[in-house]
């Protein structure tokens, strides 16, 4: 009871949960009859609740006791962790003090390497092992099943280019095993090969190939079999191959063919001689495949159509064209017969020339007769003129340079160089000279030669180096030719330089006419020349591969190999480069000729203008215009020239006679037009606006006026046209004192022409001379002795 109160210090205080009990148990008197069983059970219940309440103490002391014990172990347990990490902290700064793991490790490194090495060996002899397998399950299955034999080398090819590729990955390590497998691949194809083709080569020997069989022939079962067989064993390398390869039936079959060829023209025969390559080995190389040719595409044309049809090699020639299967294996022979061809050309220059240009037509003969396409459909065979040019351009680009340099060094010493070609073209067209005719003939030769060359970077080394190079030189010699002239002929030139005999000597008559006309005629069939050429195929399409390659560098850097964007601007045309469609090669070649022509055309007009003037000099000095006549009206038909024009209608005739002979039409229209309107001012001023006239004068001087206009439109159709002014002012001059009625007598025109200017205008329209003024009109009316008076 004492645990209770101890447990319970309420207890004194009433609990209505009992009070609710009692109430319940003890409601009326009889229910205190029950009262002894009722404080039996409640006793039994205290019991019940006493022994739960000490289990309970009981656990409670048993779970302290056991924190206290489980805290203890924690303790000790920290203490323990703490002495062993102390310890771990004084074996690790043991362990950082001493070089033991570096000893175990250096103690290990070498095991570990020969454990390495044996594993590699045992890898290598591995790889060995297969290699070797591979090898002899590929020959078991031959010569019977080509087809089989495939599937083991096509695996071992496999391997020997993973090995080249891991090995470049590995920067070039196990170099022998590489190379090890690389030659037992090859060695092992060129076994397959060997004895599929032994097999071939003794089918033809039953057959007598070539000799014993018709081009006309057919193949029979065993020989196609054979020739079957060959093409599906070489399939893979076909198929997988990044150059052209020879097919091995048709090499098998080229085998007495090359044989034939060596004898006939790689050893001592006559035919083996360089003389003979173009006359004998070229055309009987070409009618060997011609020959036989119908026989290849007759008989296994559909063989090589059902292997390659359906493949990546069906559009190649090489492959599909039994023809131009036969030309791949006939070439490699031809290549050492080249060779050899070359290098006596390198000691030979002009053999090299010769022989390039025979490979470039044998080259287009086997495109053109056969469509062999080298392999490339799209930009064609390359040709054997290209092998050669890869190794031996510059030796023969050397030698063309200096065949051509030669010749126009030739040229330029002819004795004839200088001469006009009157005979070059007909009259009204310009005439050239000897030497200019000869140097474009010169570069149409050099364009002959590089024509047909396939790389840009060699057509234009031909075109700037040697073409532009004869044409600069030549063009300098022109200019060179014009500046001495200039100096002859210029008073400060001649103060200057002086001026020998024999050079004004060749200036005389018609010599500075003629020598300007060299110039001229000369520069124009050089840009005549150069405008045609820049509409021909071939420069239009080495401009447009120029253009090309030159908007590729931006203005800066090579447009090909040792030439400069900037170099071949110079040289070529200021439009390289642009966006624009405009420009073409020659394009400041033709700028430098064509200011030649305008200085040698402006020289000319002068040259023309002081031959007149000097020729006239005596005729404007004549004064004898004041003679008075008894008739009053002259008829000019009646009057004869002035002596002193004799002279200069003489060297008139002569100059318009060689000029049109020399130049070309319009030019010469436009030469003479100038200094005809400058002898029309000259005899304006020191005759017309200069001279007194009588009646007879003037009518003389009309006189004079009509032969040099008859003179001049004998020349030149309605040159004459030029002294249209002066003409009229002679008109004018020539109106008679008394007329009848209708006439226009001198006294009414100068009457009006004196009025106004209205009235001289009316006057001049009524006379029909529409190029002179009322201005002019008076001054010449003026110069009539009979208005003087």
């Amino acid at each position: 009871m004492a645990t209770l109160v101890q447990s319970h210090p309420y207890s004194k205080e009433p609990d209505i949960r009992l009070e609710d009990y009692l109430d319940d148990k003890l409601q009326s008197t009889t229910d205190f009859e029950s009262l002894d069983s009722l404080l039996a059970n409640v006793e039994v219940q205290r019991s019940q609740l006493q022994a739960q309440l000490n289990d309970a103490t009981k656990e409670l002391q048993d779970a302290r006791r056991a924190a206290q014990d489980r805290q203890g172990g924690i303790s000790q347990s920290v203490e323990e962790f703490q002495k062993l990490q102390e310890s771990i902290d004084v074996r690790l700064k043991i362990v950082a003090e001493s070089n033991a793991p570096e000893e175990a490790i250096r103690r290990l490194d070498q095991p570990m390497k020969q454990l390495q090495k044996v594993e590699l060996a045992y890898q290598y002899v591995s790889l060995l092992q297969d290699v070797e397998n591979l090898r002899l399950q590929a020959r078991s299955h031959l010569p019977q099943s080509p087809k089989a034999a495939l599937q083991p080398y096509s695996r071992l090819k496999k391997l020997s280019m993973r090995l080249k590729e891991l090995q470049g990955i590995a920067d070039g390590a196990a170099t022998h095993l590489v190379s090890y497998v690389e030659r037992i691949t090859d060695h092992l194809w060129d076994e397959m090969k060997n004895t599929m083709s032994e097999e071939m080569d003794n089918i033809l020997k039953k057959r007598n190939w070539p000799q014993g069989v018709e081009p006309i022939a057919e193949m029979d079962a065993e020989w196609l079999q054979c020739f079957e067989k060959l093409v599906d064993l070489q399939l893979p390398e076909v198929l997988f191959s990044k150059h052209v390869v020879a097919l091995l039936p048709f090499e098998a079959l080229a085998k007495p063919f090359i044989q034939w060829f060596r004898f006939q023209f790689m050893g001592n025969s006559a035919t083996s001689n360089p003389q003979s390559f173009g006359t004998f080995c070229i055309p009987q190389f070409l009618s060997l495949i011609d020959k036989w040719e119908g026989f290849f595409r007759d008989n296994v044309g559909y063989v090589l159509a059902s292997r390659f049809q359906n493949t990546k090699v069906r559009g190649l020639s090489v492959y599909m064209d039994p023809a131009c299967a036969l030309i791949t294996a006939l070439l490699p022979v031809m290549r050492e017969k080249i060779n050899a061809m070359v290098q006596h050309g390198l000691k030979n220059p002009q053999s090299l020339s010769s022989l390039m240009v025979q490979l470039m037509d044998l080259d287009d003969e086997i495109r053109s007769r056969f469509n062999y396409d080298g392999g490339d459909p799209d930009r064609g065979w390359a040709g054997l003129t290209s092998e050669v040019l890869e190794k031996h351009f510059d030796d023969w680009f050397k030698a063309e340079k200096d065949f051509a340099l030669e010749r126009y060094h030739a040229i330029m010493n002819s004795s004839d160089a200088r001469n006009i070609d009157y005979d070059y073209s007909s009259i009204g067209k310009m005439k050239p000279t000897y030497g200019a005719v000869r140097v474009t003939d010169l570069l149409k030769s050099v364009t002959s030669q590089y024509e047909r060359v396939r790389r840009f970077s060699h057509k234009l080394r031909f075109l700037i180096d040697i073409q532009l190079h004869i044409l600069d030189d030549y063009h300098d010699r022109f200019k060179d030719s014009l500046d001495a002239y200039y100096t002859i002929n210029s008073t400060l030139g001649r103060t200057l330089h002086g001026v020998t005999k024999e050079q004004a000597a060749a200036l005389e008559g018609t010599g500075a006419f003629e020598s300007l006309c060299k110039v001229l005629g000369s520069s124009d069939h050089i840009i005549t020349t150069l405008k045609d050429w820049s509409n021909e195929e071939f420069f239009v399409t080495l401009w447009e591969q120029l253009q090309t390659r030159a908007r590729r560098t931006d203005g800066d850097g090579d447009i090909t190999s040792g030439m400069s964007y900037e170099n071949v601007k110079d040289r070529t045309s200021a439009d390289v480069g642009s966006d624009g469609d405009g420009g073409i090669l020659f394009d400041e070649t033709i700028a430098a000729y064509t200011n030649r022509r305008k200085s040698a055309e402006e020289y000319l007009v002068a040259a023309l203008i002081d031959s007149n003037q000097k020729a006239f000099r005596p005729y404007l000095s004549k004064s004898q215009w004041t003679t008075i006549s008894d008739d009053s009206h002259v008829e000019t038909t009646h009057l004869s020239i002035t002596p002193e024009l004799d002279e200069p209608l003489t060297i008139l005739k002569r100059n318009l006679t060689f000029l049109a002979s020399a130049l070309s039409t319009a030019v010469y229209r436009r030469v003479c037009r100038e200094a005809l309107e400058k002898m029309q001012d000259m005899l304006w001023a020191s005759i017309l606006m200069a001279q007194n006239f009588t009646t007879l004068g003037a009518a003389q001087f009309a006189r004079d006026l009509d032969a040099l206009s008859s003179l001049i439109d004998r020349h030149i159709l309605d040159g004459s046209i030029a002294l249209g002014t002066l003409q009229e002012g002679a008109r004018l001059l020539n109106l008679p004192l008394e007329a009848d009625s209708g006439v226009i007598t001198l006294k009414h025109a100068s009457d009006c022409v004196f009025t106004d200017n209205t009235e001289a205008k009316k006057l001049l329209a009524e006379l029909g001379l529409a190029s002179l003024t009322p201005a002019n009109a008076r001054k010449i009316l003026q110069r009539r002795v009979e208005n003087s008076e």
